[in-house]
C-alpha cells in the first residue's frame, strides 16, 4: 500500500466493505482508539443486553434465570462463539475465570501429563518477553513442582527446544511489540522433543486468525476484554486439546467443574469434556456482557470473517508504519513491530529511547488514545503501542493520529512536565 494522503485514507474508509462493523460500538466524541489490544470498545447492545440481565433475569426472575435464562449453560455458550475465532470445534472452550488463573489450570495439567510421560524431562521454555503474569504462574509452578523455568529471547526458541524441555508456553502475539509467531511451527519444534505447547491468545482472539486444531496445539488461554469487547475484568476462556481433556484433573478442582454439581457429593469427579476447567460459580453478568461483545463478530462473518478483519488489519497496520517512516523523520522513532506481514499481529509498536510515556500522555489529552509499556532500560526499550482494531478502527483515524504525533513531536508538547507525572495505569 502507498496511501499517504487523508483524501486517499478517507476514500478507503468509503471503500471498506467493514465499515458498517464500526456502527455497532459507541465511539467517543473526538477520540481515536487505538488501545483495543488493553481494553476493546463498548458494543452499543452491550448496556440493554446487561441491563436485561440485572433487572428482568435477576430482578424479576431470581434464581429461576439460571434454567429459564439459561445462566448455567453461558460458559459453554460464550466458549463456542470463540471457539469459531480461535479454530476449536464446539464444546471445546469455555469461558471462565480470569486468563491467569485458567494458564495455571492448563501448565498444571500440561506438567502433569509431561510429568507422567517423560518424567526425565524438567524444564518449561518460554520467551524472555512474554507477558509478566505469565513467567509469574510458571515460575510459582516450576518452584511446586520442581521444574526450572527457563527464558529465551524469541530468535533462541528453536535452538533451546532441547530433549529436557517438557513445556513450552508461549504468548501467540508479543504484548510489546506485536510480533507474531508460527504457532503451527513452534508447537510442531516443541513435539519433536517430545514437549507439550501452551498458548497465551490474549493478542491474538479477535484479531488474527487461529487454528488450534489446525496447528495440532495442546493447551491455549486468552482474554475477553481486548479484542472481543467484553468490557473491563471480562472473563478469559480456556482451550484443551480433546486427547488431553481427560487425562487429568485441572488443580482448581470447584463445584462447576464437577461432572454432577448439584448432586452434592463430598467427593470430586470431574466433568467429562472442556467443563471440568471451570472452578467456582462464574461472573453471570460480565458473561452477558462478553457475549454480546462477541457478537460483532457473528456480525462480521456475513462480510468475510476473520479473514477479511485480518486483512483490515494488516492494511491499518502498514499504513501506520509507512506514515511513521515518511512524517516523523528526525524524531527519534524506530518500529518494533515486524513490517513482514506475517510476522506480526494487529499491533504497532513504536520506540524512542527518551519521552515514550510523556509522549502517549500528551497524545491522550488530544483524544488519540494508545499506551505506554516500560522497557528494561537495555535490550528492550521503552515502547509506544497502537492497537488498530479492524473492527472499528478506520484509514483516516491512522492518517489522523500520526498527524497528532508530528505535532507533538514538532511543538516539543510532550515536554510539558504534566505529561511525564505517571499514572497507576500506563
Amino acid at each position: 500500500m502507498t496511501t499517504h494522503s487523508l483524501a486517499e485514507c478517507q476514500a478507503l474508509d468509503q471503500q471498506d466493505p467493514l465499515r458498517s462493523l464500526r456502527e455497532l460500538f459507541q465511539l467517543p466524541e473526538g477520540v481515536i482508539y487505538l488501545d483495543g489490544n488493553s481494553l476493546g470498545i463498548l458494543p452499543k447492545a452491550t448496556p440493554a443486553r446487561v441491563a436485561q440481565a440485572v433487572t428482568q433475569e435477576w430482578g424479576t426472575d431470581l434464581i429461576k434465570s439460571w434454567n429459564t435464562a439459561g445462566w448455567f449453560q453461558l460458559p459453554l455458550q460464550v466458549g463456542n462463539k470463540i471457539a469459531r475465532l480461535i479454530g476449536a470445534k464446539d464444546d471445546e472452550v469455555v469461558a471462565a475465570d480470569s486468563t491467569s488463573i485458567n494458564l495455571f489450570k492448563v501448565l498444571s495439567a500440561a506438567i502433569s501429563i509431561a510429568k507422567a510421560d517423560h518424567p526425565q524431562k524438567n524444564i518449561v521454555l518460554s520467551e524472555r518477553t512474554n507477558f509478566p503474569t505469565d513467567l509469574y504462574i510458571a515460575e510459582a509452578l516450576c518452584k511446586e513442582r520442581g521444574y526450572q523455568l527457563k527464558l529465551v529471547e524469541a530468535e533462541e526458541l528453536h535452538s533451546a527446544l532441547q530433549q529436557d524441555v517438557a513445556v513450552l508456553m508461549l504468548t501467540h502475539v508479543n504484548y510489546r511489540t506485536g510480533a507474531m509467531l508460527n504457532m503451527k511451527d513452534m508447537t510442531a519444534a516443541a513435539h519433536a522433543v517430545g514437549a507439550l505447547s501452551v498458548w497465551d491468545l490474549a493478542h491474538s482472539a479477535g484479531a488474527v486468525p487461529v487454528d488450534l486444531n489446525g496447528a495440532h496445539a495442546d493447551f491455549a488461554v486468552g482474554c475477553g476484554y481486548k479484542y472481543l469487547n467484553g468490557g473491563p475484568g471480562a472473563p478469559a476462556f480456556v482451550w484443551v486439546n480433546p486427547k488431553h481433556t481427560d487425562r487429568f484433573w485441572q488443580p482448581l478442582t470447584g463445584w462447576w467443574g464437577h461432572a454432577a454439581p448439584f448432586e452434592f457429593t463430598p467427593d470430586y469427579q470431574p466433568a467429562a469434556g472442556i467443563t471440568r476447567y471451570q472452578c467456582g460459580t462464574q461472573p453471570i453478568l460480565s458473561l452477558t456482557a462478553l457475549d454480546t461483545g462477541l457478537d460483532a463478530f457473528l456480525e462480521a462473518e456475513n462480510l468475510g470473517g476473520m479473514k477479511a478483519l485480518r486483512q483490515k488489519s494488516l492494511a491499518l497496520t502498514g499504513l501506520f508504519m509507512q506514515l511513521v517512516q515518511s512524517q516523523l523523520q528526525g524524531h527519534g522513532f524506530g518500529i518494533a513491530t515486524p513490517a513482514q506481514d506475517d510476522l506480526r499481529g494487529s499491533q504497532v509498536s513504536l520506540t524512542r529511547s527518551e519521552g515514550a510515556y510523556a509522549i502517549v500522555q500528551a497524545l491522550i489529552a488530544r483524544g488519540v488514545i494508545g499506551d505506554f509499556r516500560a522497557g528494561d532500560g537495555q535490550h528492550h526499550p521503552d515502547i509506544l503501542r497502537f492497537g488498530l482494531t479492524p473492527l472499528y478502527v478506520g484509514f483516516a483515524d491512522v492518517w489522523h493520529a500520526v498527524r497528532h504525533i508530528k505535532e507533538v513531536m514538532d511543538t516539543q508538547e510532550w515536554q510539558q512536565a504534566r505529561f511525564s507525572q505517571k499514572n497507576a495505569v500506563t
